[in-house]
């Protein structure tokens, strides 16, 4: 396909639509290929939430190990989406797209034969090289529609199809984990990521444009190290501290922190910035990426923790409780669908401020469920964070990606995905902790450190005990009532941080502002 390279002179004689206002004929199936990357990324963020019963069972990790095989993915991939970003931005976002998802299709190799070595250690690491795929992968999506629809009205649709899609994609992963597992072992849910990979690298080459940015500046390696050390300090510390203090993750999260500060430092001071932070002054840009990490992080610690209840609590396989969290993912696909329409209709303010209200409402719900807890409400409250995420993720994007220049769409891409990636990150890590350290608070003494250190610990014990005796009956009941409780508490936390969003959104967006005058 005849291309033009922006930093040179045009290929084969064509230009840049995005310049010039040409939208390409091809630009749907260009979608289709971008959409099908993210929904097998996405999904990869959750697919493990159903699996890890059956994980733990063959490997048995620890409990710290179990959390860093969730969470590492999300934490990793948003310590690199903003260099990936700067990358695709200067040197092309599909070959930055096609070379990371031809290492996630390796990654997903190494992570699915940790089985046959069992080796927790290759399956971190395997999730770890996902994560490094992913993050090149996720801007290239978001920046490739920026440039491929230059016409705002198609490109916010183009954004609602692609949040459609990436919350879809994580609402999915544990019905696919779960069919996957039920029908061979969970490491087939890293399996199916080959064949996809396969075809829609293929089909990349063939479709995809390839864009770059008219920059000459060269990689500032320095900000990329300060950037991704940064925020993996940072998630860490955080992820400890919430479990207890120790000074060494006190020491981790003020390095990081240091980091960061400096990274926006020298950002400042550059010519041609990894992230140009002054979009942070943009009160919508702000609001937009503040509502995208804070909705990610209730939504992420929810799919994490709902799924564990279903098959410890309610004692579900991992099929049965995959399929009951499907209401997120209906809500959600259908809630970003209609976003580009209620956006043009009410504005921004309000559909991202009504976007995040409804997640307030599906917390509060939870949180004050009666004893004890059953499905009716968790799926009442399911549906309430699909429509929630749809309309503030979608709202959100396309705020973003409108607010910056096309030859600079690989910063909102990365602004954009590292809010999304961070919030799923930090919701497993700072509400699962905080989730975990209730379970054990209202664990009764006497039982042994492993059923008081998690509930598929506590499972573990009653099945070495014996179920059916009187004191494995006793270990679970316990364990289920605890469970219970520590979700409804950790509800009520979430319940008040994405409420804080909503009261930031309301002020930092202009009333009648709409996504297509970001800048």
């Amino acid at each position: 396909m005849d291309r033009l390279s922006p930093d040179g002179p045009p290929e084969h004689g064509q230009a840049d639509p995005a310049e010039h206002g040409r939208a390409d004929p091809a630009r749907w199936a260009m979608l289709a290929v971008l959409c099908a990357s993210l929904l097998l990324v996405a999904m990869d963020a959750t697919i493990l939430n159903v699996a890890l019963p059956s994980l733990i069972k063959e490997m048995r990790p620890d409990a710290l190990e179990q959390l860093w095989i969730i969470d590492i993915y999300g934490l990793v991939l948003g310590g690199l989406l903003v260099t990936a970003g700067a990358v695709g931005d200067r040197y092309g976002r599909k070959l930055l797209f096609t070379t990371g998802f031809t290492v996630f299709g390796a990654a997903s190799v190494l992570a699915a034969t940790a089985g046959a070595t069992e080796s927790v250690l290759q399956l971190i690491a395997g999730r770890v090289l996902l994560a490094i795929g992913g993050a090149m992968v996720m801007p290239s999506t978001l920046s490739l529609i920026r440039t491929i629809f230059p016409d705002p009205h198609e490109r916010t649709l183009a954004i609602g199809i692609w949040a459609a899609v990436a919350g879809a994609g994580a609402a999915i992963g544990p019905l696919v984990g779960g069919l996957l597992v039920n029908t061979f072992s969970w490491s087939a849910a890293f399996w199916v990521n080959v064949p996809v990979v396969l075809v829609t690298v293929v089909a990349a080459v063939l479709l995809l444009p390839e864009y770059r940015s008219p920059s000459h500046h060269d990689l500032d390696l320095v900000a990329a190290l300060l950037s991704v050390a940064g925020v993996v300090l940072t998630a860490w510390g955080i992820k400890h501290l919430a479990g207890g203090f120790r000074p060494l993750d006190l020491a981790a999260l003020l390095v990081g922190l240091a980091a960061l500060t400096w990274f926006v430092r020298r950002q400042l001071q550059s010519a041609d910035p990894l992230l140009d932070v002054r979009l942070f002054a943009n009160r919508p840009f702000l609001a937009a990426a503040l509502a995208t990490l804070t909705a990610m992080m209730g939504i992420g610690a929810a799919l994490y923790l709902i799924s564990l209840w279903l098959q410890y609590v309610r004692g579900h396989d991992a099929l049965a409780a995959g399929a009951r969290t499907l209401p997120v993912a209906l809500a959600a696909l259908a809630s970003s669908l209609l976003t580009p329409w209620m956006l043009r209709r009410t504005g921004v303010r309000t559909v991202l401020t009504a976007g995040l209200a409804a997640l307030v409402c599906g917390f509060a719900l939870l949180a004050g469920a009666p004893h004890p807890l059953g499905y009716g409400v968790v799926a009442v409250a399911l549906v309430t964070f699909g429509i929630g995420d749809g309309m503030a993720i979608t709202a959100a994007a396309a705020v973003m990606v409108a607010a910056v220049r096309p030859e600079r769409a690989g910063q909102a891409g990365a602004v954009s995905e590292s809010a999304y990636e961070l919030g799923i990150g930090f919701g497993v890590a700072l509400l699962g902790s905080i989730h975990t350290t209730l379970f054990r608070s209202g664990m009764p003494a006497g039982y042994p450190p492993a059923a008081r250190e998690s509930v598929g610990g506590a499972d573990q014990a009653a099945r070495s005990l014996g179920q059916s005796t009187r004191e494995g009956r006793a270990l679970l009941t316990a364990a289920r009532a605890a469970f219970d409780d520590a979700l409804r508490t950790t509800s009520l936390v979430s319940a008040v941080i994405v409420a804080a969003a909503v009261a930031l959104a309301a002020f930092l967006v202009p009333k009648g502002f709409r996504a297509d005058s970001a800048h």
